[in-house]
């Protein structure tokens, strides 16, 4: 006679569950991002409109779930370090969950800048519509000027002018090019999607 350890019956008992969910029509809960460079000149007119789209990175995942069980009992697991910030880059490392595309890749000195004072926000978009996390940065006159802007990234650690490994890079995303001269400002908003039903 075969005996089941306990630990085995679990195991089996989480395939059956696994199993189960794979034949169940998916409740549509997910994440995406995307979001908006805006270029504006020295009298605030908009000099280009980026749009982009951007990848969620493996510390951005940890960071998501781990912010959803912060402070539940009987556990209470502490808070994830905050995003606080975005960075921007010069390269064009395509975009990766983790490694060399998970991180911005030519780092732009100086570029690294706190969220704007309201942000971020929460946008509810309506029954069954998903719920945005709006997070928007802007760089002002002097600020980051570089002819060859193309990366852009949330991090953790924005406090430093330096590259952030892709431990503290929870998004990334590649932008069409952006020309920032010394009179002009940069601002980005950018949205994580929790997707509806």
């Amino acid at each position: 006679m075969h005996l089941i350890s306990p630990a085995d019956e679990r195991l089996d008992a989480l395939h059956a569950a696994l199993d189960a969910a794979r034949a169940l029509k998916p409740d549509g809960m997910g994440l995406v991002g995307y979001g908006i460079a805006e270029l504006r000149d020295g009298d605030g007119r908009t000099k280009q409109l980026v749009p982009f789209r951007n990848l969620i990175t493996d510390a951005g995942d940890l960071y998501i779930a781990g912010k959803v069980i912060v402070g539940i009992a009987p556990a209470s697991p502490s808070a994830p370090t905050a995003a606080n910030g975005m960075k921007l880059g010069t390269g064009g490392t395509a975009v990766a969950k983790s490694g060399a595309g998970g991180a911005l890749v030519t780092y732009l000195t100086a570029s690294n800048v706190a969220f704007d004072a309201t942000y971020p926000q929460t946008a509810n978009l309506g029954g069954g519509l998903g719920v945005n996390s709006v997070y928007r940065t802007t760089w002002a006159a002097g600020v980051a000027t570089n002819s060859a802007i193309t990366e852009v990234a949330i991090v953790n650690d924005q406090a430093s002018n330096a590259t952030s490994t892709a431990g503290n890079t929870y998004s990334r995303a590649l932008i069409t090019t952006v020309n920032k001269g010394a009179s002009d400002s940069l601002q980005i908003t950018w949205n994580w999607k929790a997707l509806g039903a």
